[in-house]
């Protein structure tokens, strides 16, 4: 059975220090964490290549959720590593050394595994790759959906705004949006990224959740206030990965389904920041997830108030 979700990214080795700990060596990755996240929701696929260093570990975790992984390539050099530290802001990474490794070779055989996904996830890779892996599949997928980051946005701007003409959906944090259009307000700024390409902008903020903007309105999705947060490594693939999962298993892109699948994004993130690596997602049972489903309802559920009724 083919996956229903393809991410196309990263699969990582983080070294991460935060004030309530650090790991060494820890699996992650764009396409690691996304595809976690979303395999609570429907079924994935990922392509992305890893090093002879890589553990199997990080094989058997992805399998036992019943991922996909015939589009890892195992390369010959070492696995892509990022090392990061977090002070009490974990707003902010601070990247402390980045080695590609692998990553500097990359060609992803997208069609040769995965020809006629219905959802596609060009998770954060080089924007030149982005567009040729989408113009390479035979069909157009029904949810193109697109993540980026600084370096790109500086690096390969033209690239990126080709493959954003493409695409459905966009994630990306604050100032990443600021820096692609120059508009500090986010709210020019979202409509000035639509005005791109993409139909629907998700606005990543962090522990103060996310913005949806789609044609005719906006939608805010909360964080969970929560009484443990040990790393923050990883919340925003593991949003992206919940968001999407649920649009793909629905089969809608329609403004509701955008703010119900916001609302599951947040709720795989904050799993997902309550340990370090994906031991806050790897092993979530039905009940817990439908938990804090309920937990975000009561957090940003309330009737309707009406005006004339403030009388007395």
């Amino acid at each position: 059975m083919m996956p229903k979700l393809v991410i196309v990214g990263t699969v990582a080795l983080d070294d991460v220090t935060t004030p309530f700990g650090s790991v060494n060596r820890a699996l992650g990755g764009s396409a690691f964490y996304g595809g976690i996240a979303a395999s609570y929701w429907t079924s994935v696929g990922i392509v992305a290549v890893v090093g002879t260093d890589y553990p199997e570990e990080g094989f058997r975790i992805l399998e036992g959720r019943s991922v996909d992984t015939r589009g890892i390539e195992r390369s010959q050099e070492k696995t892509f590593a990022w090392t990061g530290e977090y002070t009490y802001d974990l707003n902010t990474a601070i990247t402390r050394d980045t080695r590609l490794n692998c990553l500097l070779s990359f060609n992803p055989k997208v069609v040769e595994h995965y020809p006629a996904p219905e959802t596609l996830f060009l998770a954060n890779i080089d924007p030149e790759i982005q567009g040729r892996i989408l113009d390479s599949l035979p069909a157009r997928p029904r949810l193109v959906a697109l993540d980026t980051m600084n370096y790109w946005i500086e690096a390969k701007k033209d690239a990126l705004l080709k493959v954003l003409k493409k695409i459905d959906l966009l994630t990306i944090n604050e100032s990443e949006a600021r820096q692609l259009t120059g508009e500090f307000n986010l709210v020019l700024a979202a409509r000035a990224i639509r005005s791109l390409g993409p139909s629907a902008v998700v606005l990543k903020k962090g522990e103060n959740g996310a913005l949806v903007f789609y044609e005719g309105g906006v939608f805010a999705s909360p964080a969970m206030p929560l009484e443990v947060v040990k790393d923050p490594t990883g919340a925003g693939d593991s949003f992206a990965g919940g968001l999407l999962g649920y649009l793909t298993v629905h089969g809608h892109q329609s403004p509701e389904f955008l703010k119900q699948a916001s609302i599951i994004g947040s709720v795989m993130a904050s799993f997902c920041v309550s340990d370090f690596g994906v031991a806050g997602t790897r092993s979530l049972s039905p009940e817990a997830i439908s938990g804090r489903i309920r937990d975000f309802g009561d957090l940003a559920g309330f009737r309707r108030i009406d005006y004339e009724e403030r009388r007395l």
